[in-house]
């Protein structure tokens, strides 16, 4: 395999992991170990197919896009705008569930020396983040690839510190009352759309091993969940935190424990820095917004939405997978549909899935969305 293909799988891998790590130990304990497993097998196989999807998409289309620009381009004006504001919301919630978990690291590192709870960190690291968007700062000098590198070292290093700690009456729970909590979550976790289009330009005259880049990208990332969300639920059962890593302290240590929440704050603030700069670039570039008003849009509604209540890192982020994920995988179906009749390039592969499974995933996307606002209001 050359070089070219490990470097296009660190950067799908790359993609993938992020602060959702975070999340999954506490669904995973709060369901019982064998039907978040059960999950993330499901959710893996279904996020690599649409992964495979828009893998297609892009290879039976002769110009370089995004998904907004495949929607336009198969959908028309209203596939495009579909696609839009499904990317805004994307682009909120994470923002959202940035400022949450930032909280949680920060009060972690800082708050043994100076006090304050995760609600005011969160107020300091938005407040940070947010003049750093507004004077245009870079991120953080490492690259989102490095930022996941260190994410998976430091969960190889949780695995392999927590493995002696670990209890089996830990993973014995079972909740079927809970059952649906994981869905967005671990979908969340999973999905690295963003990253498919840079696979084509990496592998320029490659394109066919895209295909294999594409299973074993989003694969890696799951395998590595598990292992995490197994030590860690193995090691502190109920106990366990909605960040994961605080409720190792009697276990691990202090030490071990604010090395975790700096890599967190890290990939956090780095995330938050890009999509909140992306988001300000394109209310000023595509609707020709001054730059105060995009800044104030991009940044001050996950502020406004944080301050009204919305502070659960979990079910922000379960929202944000069930829901935004939901809709780009129905939007990239439909687009895929078009594409297999419109595309004007031969593809260097095709998938061979019959209507059944098409549309089995749709009404899956469809429930996943509709049980949401359903556990939501419960």
């Amino acid at each position: 395999m050359s070089k070219k293909f490990f470097y296009a799988l660190s950067v799908l891998t790359g993609m993938i992991i992020g602060v959702g790590i975070f999340g999954i130990p506490y669904c995973f304990a709060q369901t019982g170990i064998l039907i978040g497993f059960f999950y993330l097998i499901f959710l893996t196989i279904v996020v690599t197919s649409i992964h495979l999807l828009y893998g297609e998409i892009i290879l039976r289309t002769g110009q370089d896009c995004r998904l907004v620009g495949y929607g336009e381009k198969y959908l028309g004006p209203k596939g495009k705008a579909a696609v839009t504001g499904i990317v805004i919301f994307q682009f909120y919630g994470a923002l959202l569930a940035y400022i949450i978990a930032g909280g949680y690291f920060l009060n972690i590192i800082f708050g043994r020396f100076f006090g304050g709870t995760d609600f005011s960190w969160s107020l300091i690291f938005f407040a940070l983040g947010a003049l750093a968007i507004f004077f245009g700062l870079k991120t953080v000098s490492l690259s989102e690839f490095f930022m996941a590198i260190i994410l998976v070292v430091l969960a190889c290093l949780f695995v392999l510190k927590g493995a002696p700690f670990v209890s089996f009456e830990n993973l014995k729970g079972f909740n079927l009352m809970k059952f649906f909590l994981p869905y967005g979550v671990v979908f969340f976790s999973l999905t690295g759309g963003a990253a498919v289009p840079e696979l084509r330009q990496i592998l320029k005259g490659q394109e066919r091993k895209i295909k294999r880049v594409i299973v074993l990208g989003t694969v890696i990332p799951a395998v590595i969940y598990f292992l995490f969300a197994l030590v860690v639920v193995g090691t502190t059962g109920q106990d366990t935190s909605k960040d994961a890593i605080s409720g190792l302290v009697p276990y691990l240590g202090q030490n071990i424990i604010v090395l975790g929440a700096v890599f967190g704050f890290l990939t956090v603030i780095t995330s938050f820095l890009m999509l909140g700069l992306n988001l300000r670039k394109m209310f000023q570039l595509d609707y020709k917004l001054n730059k105060f008003l995009a800044w104030a849009l991009a940044c001050f509604i996950p502020l406004i939405a944080f301050l009204i209540g919305f502070k659960d890192f979990i079910m922000v982020i379960g929202l944000i997978g069930a829901v935004a994920g939901g809709f780009e995988g129905i939007v990239t179906i439909l687009i895929y549909r078009r594409a297999k009749k419109m595309g004007n390039r031969q593809p260097e592969y095709s998938l061979k899935l019959n209507r059944i499974f098409i549309w089995t995933m749709v009404l899956l996307f469809a429930l996943g969305i509709f049980y949401e606002f359903i556990y939501l209001a419960k």
